[in-house]
């Protein structure tokens, strides 16, 4: 078995965005050295970094550079080049591996892998032209989400397809026989959840509390935790993040998004093996958080217990909200955590940073959220 990796040894995280930024701040509270690759000179990694290495994500140059100063490497993200996660696996230490992620970086790859272990997902086609495009949406019958296979991400590369008129309009899109696409059936969900899970190299596994998860333009706004669904659904919920967790061999975290369908089945939505942004819940409201959790994880350590100790809504900040947030911060509850990222640039959908509230009643939080004037909170109940 592979020994532990202790402080004051280095880590290596390849990305430096504000996964990898609060992966660093928590490693090094823990004692370990940190050491990032990130193509942006002082990325929010590597401002809390001991060292940056200014390279492209996929340049073998700057991973070689990476792993031959780190006693372990891990990644932040998911895009990044499958080819180099196997070099980095072959030449140095990534206890996460090059197959989970090879897996759920295509969406039909990781549907065939969920669905082979035995968890159900939305039923689904391959389409790769225009006549599959048809033929799938004969199958599968209006509306649909036709999405790309690879790359997307807050919503990016998906269409929901309601109507004849918006079909004939993604007919012209699937032209390109560059791209590959996937069409699900559309789930009137009613409600979106996530577990993150744990397991380490010694085959340990922790999941931590259900998240409910609210989204508005496809990107996350809000998670309450604990999610607002009965126990024995939320072990459900457990249950198949651990049984997904074994079935992957995984080192480090997985996070699972689930659809709670109206007749109370889950399916599973998406996977990400890395800290999540539905997991920056856990910073505040939980014994231990998910970066810990996956240090702990890559390192070989005994994990520790994720039990959650307050409930707590987590509302993202976007470029828009932070000049408001900023301002208002002063005037904010103690309960009101803010976390900003520490990037240059804040675009107006740009996740810029979040704000963990401690609540002991949830509809009390929502409406103090809606009072501030700065998120947008229509139909969220």
């Amino acid at each position: 078995m592979r020994k532990s990796i202790r402080p004051p040894q280095t880590i290596g995280i390849l990305g430096g965005g504000q996964l990898g930024r609060m992966l660093a701040l928590k490693a090094r509270e823990m004692g370990y050295q940190i050491v990032t690759l990130d193509p942006t000179p002082q990325s929010p990694c590597g401002q809390v970094a001991d060292k940056q290495i200014v390279s492209d994500y996929n340049s073998l140059s700057g991973a070689g550079q990476l792993a031959a100063c780190s006693d372990v490497v891990t990644y932040e993200f998911e895009n990044i080049s499958a080819d180099l996660a196997l070099e980095l696996e072959s030449h140095s230490y990534l206890p996460q591996g090059y197959q989970l992620l090879y897996t759920t970086q295509n969406r039909l790859r990781e549907k065939v892998a969920i669905q082979q272990a035995g968890i159900a997902v939305a039923p689904y086609r391959q389409v790769l032209n225009s006549q599959e495009l048809l033929r799938a949406v004969e199958e599968l019958g209006l509306p649909v989400v036709l999405k790309t296979a690879e790359g997307g991400y807050d919503g990016k590369g998906q269409f929901v397809l309601k109507t004849s008129m918006q079909l004939d309009q993604a007919l012209a899109i699937v032209q390109d026989i560059t791209q590959q696409w996937v069409v699900e059936k559309f789930i009137p969900f009613a409600k979106e959840l996530s577990v993150i899970v744990a397991r380490n190299i010694a085959g340990e596994i922790e999941a931590f509390p259900v998240g409910e998860n609210i989204h508005q333009q496809n990107i996350l706004h809000l998670t309450l935790v604990p999610a607002r669904v009965d126990e024995i659904l939320a072990k459900r919920a457990q249950e198949i993040a651990i049984q997904l967790a074994q079935k992957f061999s995984l080192v480090g975290l997985l996070a699972v998004e689930l659809f709670l369908t109206q007749d109370g089945d889950l399916l599973v939505n998406e996977l990400a093996p890395r800290p999540h942004n539905s997991g920056h819940y856990t910073r505040q409201a939980c014994e231990t958080c998910q970066f810990e959790q996956h240090i702990r994880a890559i390192c070989n350590l005994p994990l520790a217990k994720p039990k959650i100790l307050h409930p707590t809504i987590m509302v993202n900040v976007l470029g828009k909200h932070l000049p408001e947030v900023t301002a208002a911060v002063s005037g904010w509850d103690s309960d009101w955590k803010l976390h900003v990222y520490g990037k240059a640039e804040g675009k107006p959908l740009r996740k810029m940073g979040h704000v963990n509230i401690l609540t002991d009643n949830m509809d009390k939080t929502l409406v103090a959220i809606r009072k501030t004037g700065i998120w947008e909170m229509e139909g969220i109940e």
